[in-house]
């Protein structure tokens, strides 16, 4: 676990009791949704693979306005640390809506792609903020992916290469005992990996119901702000709402 607390753009320094204190929660909301909701319904074919392996490296941010350099840098200290295949940077203080969020990680993706080494992560935007819009498996995935905090998720493009290949050196990502896994490597070789991952997805969110995901999402999130209430001296009475999202129509 880590927490970075000395980035330039820090509105309202915290001490180190302070900071620690929130890190470390900020990391367990964050694996109560990686362990209850992505692993429990199967929506990433390596996640829990990785985590119980200790390949998953969790890096708590603790600025409110992050700029691309300074994120950046703590990419390139995940890119080096090479038993590491999956990165989240976890941002408990950052207000950004989705789409705003959307945009500072494809700068962040393209500040990446440009340095000397080139893309070695792909990155992703998750946010707590997202619509269940069940019209279309592509459309779900930013419902999929509300996270207590805005994060950013790093995974190894070898690793994604692995997965696509169906093997890899010796580590095995998906159970083929498993419906789920089944479903989406069932599929035909023409969707890519992504596709299929969002097909059998959407899948298990239809077979489920959305309002037993969003009341799931819900839970997580009222003990996120019960939690984060110390830490900004507010109660919790008063910050944001827990009511789940509705269903776009």
């Amino acid at each position: 676990m880590s927490d970075e607390t000395s980035a330039a753009k820090v509105e309202q320094p915290l001490d180190s009791g302070v900071a620690r204190q929130w890190a470390e929660e900020a990391i367990r909301l964050y694996r109560r949704y990686a362990i209850e909701v992505v692993e429990a319904f199967r929506l990433c074919p390596y996640a829990a693979k990785a985590r119980m392996d200790g390949k998953v490296h969790e890096v708590v941010c603790l600025e409110e306005e992050p700029d691309v350099p300074g994120v950046l840098s703590r990419v390139q200290a995940i890119v080096s640390m090479r038993e590491v295949e999956i990165g989240l940077l976890l941002f408990p203080r950052v207000r950004m809506n989705r789409l705003e969020w959307a945009r500072f990680v494809e700068a962040l993706r393209k500040a990446h792609q440009a340095e000397a080494s080139g893309m070695v992560m792909a990155m992703e935007a998750f946010h707590p903020d997202a619509a269940a819009d069940v019209h279309d498996p592509e459309r779900l995935i930013p419902f999929l992916r509300r996270t207590p905090d805005p994060t950013i998720q790093l995974v190894r493009l070898e690793v994604l290469e692995r997965v696509r290949k169906g093997h890899d050196d010796g580590t095995v990502f998906v159970d083929p005992s498993e419906t789920s896994s089944e479903f989406w490597l069932s599929q035909p070789a023409t969707p890519s990996l992504r596709e299929r991952i969002a097909r059998a997805n959407h899948e298990t969110v239809l077979a489920h119901g959305v309002a037993f995901f969003e009341a799931l999402f819900a839970d997580i999130f009222r003990d996120r702000d019960q939690s984060y209430a110390r830490f900004r001296g507010v109660p919790a009475a008063n910050r944001s709402s827990t009511k789940p999202l509705k269903k776009q129509g």
